[in-house]
């Protein structure tokens, strides 16, 4: 029932309750569930946090504010120690561990991905790892819900992973600690408006 307060697990100390790994699910047809999940990655880094950005279907090529804003980050963080390091990918050529080719295909490319994270999980690399629009992988079919699941119930340690996209799987809305459904009130894309700079990247 909305509204009613969590009930607290006297078992753990606060401390403890403030430092548990969540999962957590930005859906909706309304925008925003990027930019709200690339928020939360500005905290982490602000807290020293390794982050991993995976985004799934936006191209590599797409010069997006947010990208460029991190690999700032990145760089501060090389050169001072402040924050924490940023790794990003994105889906086909940035996917830099695979040869590029002309014809992207999705499945294979979204299986490559997800080992390469699957990994970085099991070796606690990151964090927070960002997967930005992961929700056309799994409803696409292109990975297995549930695998995925099971992979993301067991991670080890304190790791922290934020999914974004429409048709988000029930199974892993179900499976996740935060959901956060952004509902489209009014939009320019409807009329016929472009997107702008700063605006949609």
């Amino acid at each position: 029932m909305q509204g009613t307060p969590p009930v607290k697990d006297e078992k753990l100390t606060t401390r403890q309750l403030r430092h548990q790994p969540r999962l957590i699910v930005n859906t909706g047809d309304g925008k925003g569930k990027s930019t709200a999940a690339f928020g939360m990655a500005l905290r982490g880094w602000n807290q020293g946090w390794s982050i991993g950005v995976y985004q799934f279907v936006k191209s590599p090529n797409w010069r997006t504010g947010e990208k460029a804003a991190f690999a700032a980050l990145n760089e501060v963080h090389q050169q001072t120690g402040q924050g924490g390091p940023v790794e990003w990918h994105a889906m086909g050529a940035g996917w830099t561990w695979l040869r590029s080719t002309q014809e992207v295909d999705h499945v294979a490319m979204s299986k490559e991905g997800w080992a390469r994270i699957s990994e970085q999980l099991a070796n606690q690399t990151h964090k927070l790892y960002v997967l930005d629009e992961f929700s056309y992988v799994l409803a696409n079919g292109w990975l297995d819900v549930d695998e995925v699941l099971e992979t993301l119930r067991n991670r080890p340690g304190n790791q922290h992973v934020v999914m974004t996209g429409r048709r988000m799987p029930q199974q892993v809305i179900e499976a996740a600690d935060l959901v956060t459904e952004m509902t489209k009130i009014k939009h320019p894309f409807d009329t016929g408006a472009k997107g702008q700079a700063g605006i949609e990247w």
